[in-house]
């Protein structure tokens, strides 16, 4: 969607009228200022000292950073996040999680690794698995002996797979701020996501031999899987349509999305566990949701556009060049810098300030 690397439009010299107003995006999100509310005094701050888009265009540029039909997915997948918990079905994809694993060593906390990274898959934010899952899930571990903070720290790392296994509002963005589908995206992160979801279960299994947390002394049965996934078979139906539907080419992610939210909104309307009444709340909390992560790609348009016409990225991968050119290490630098940033920022904002400089270097 957008070209970042375009030839700049006038020599790169780093200084203040650059310099400046990125280090204040960072310390107004050292001081807790909201992502977007950091960005966008930055946005105007680099636009006023470099003069190199009109302040007057800020308005039209901010929304051709709406302007995209993939951006509909987000609160689409976000909605249905919330209208699963609402209905329940939430509760019937982590009974399947746990009839699949419960009955094996280590069987709890492998239960919930699966549960919370299929919540966060199907919902496409890892925050959302965390917020539904979370409470329920560390009860049912600290009752089967894990440590509280082990317990959450499971919850946390089994839901931040939802970012890498499709559908992911990740990719979606990634796709909008570097310019590829997000369908291609979908289907070239579904192997790394479910070996990195396996290996986090594999984890748990070897610290619990070293530990020995987990006192369960469940079995596994065949006839209660079976009946389990049959009381759940609605909530299954929910990533039948969504990666099913994506991966055959029948739906893009947005339509996808807006499929399985009518899905479920039906689901739970005949089977009594939603009503009208539940809407509002619903609804409203979405939009909380959405109301954080919009404005945030809004801003990315105008920011990006000012950093490529400066060739900021440019000057950012001549310098990382001139240290070196070894591709072990630049590998290394550019995790270094995930790390790190992952540390202080969510997802999103980390892929709208970091990826236009990340991304070039990357294929050099």
């Amino acid at each position: 969607m957008y070209n970042l690397y375009q030839q700049p439009a006038v020599a790169f010299e780093f200084g203040w009228d650059v310099g400046g107003p990125l280090l204040l995006i960072v310390v107004l999100l050292i001081f807790g200022i909201p992502m977007w509310v950091s960005m966008g005094i930055g946005v105007i701050a680099m636009l006023f000292f470099t003069d190199v888009l009109p302040l007057h265009l800020l308005g039209e540029s901010l929304f051709e950073g709406m302007d995209a039909f993939a951006l509909i997915a987000v609160p689409l997948f976000i909605l249905t996040g919330d209208v699963l918990v609402r209905t329940g079905l939430s509760n019937k994809l982590l009974d399947i999680a746990e009839a699949t694993a419960g009955g094996f060593r280590s069987g709890f906390g492998s239960s919930t690794v699966l549960g919370c990274g299929f919540f966060s898959c199907i919902s496409g934010s890892d925050a959302a698995g965390c917020a539904a899952l979370g409470r329920m899930t560390i009860n049912r571990l600290t009752k089967s002996g894990y440590p509280r903070s082990y317990a959450a720290a499971l919850v946390a790392s089994g839901s931040c797979t939802g970012i890498l296994i499709p559908p992911s509002i990740a990719y979606i963005v990634i796709g909008l701020i570097l310019g590829i589908s997000a369908s291609t995206l979908f289907v070239a992160a579904v192997v790394p996501g479910v070996i990195i979801l396996i290996s986090i279960m594999v984890t748990n299994v070897l610290v619990n031999r070293i530990r020995g947390y987990e006192n369960s002394t469940s079995q596994f049965s065949i006839r209660h899987w079976l009946k389990t996934v049959w009381d759940g078979r609605y909530a299954l139906l929910v990533p039948f349509i969504i990666l099913g539907g994506i991966y055959s080419g029948i739906f893009t992610p947005t339509e996808a999305a807006a499929v399985a939210v009518i899905s479920i909104i039906t689901i739970g309307l005949f089977q009594g566990t939603l009503t009208l009444k539940d809407f509002p709340e619903m609804l409203v909390s979405s939009a909380k949701v959405n109301g954080v992560i919009l404005p945030t790609v809004a801003l990315s348009l105008p920011l990006a556009e000012a950093l490529g016409a400066l060739s900021v990225p440019q000057y950012f991968i001549e310098q990382v060049l001139s240290i070196t050119e070894n591709y072990n290490y630049i590998l290394l630098l550019i995790i270094g810098i995930l790390i790190i940033a992952g540390c202080v920022m969510e997802a999103v904002p980390n892929i709208v300030l970091i990826a236009p400089f990340l991304y070039p270097l990357s294929q050099q």
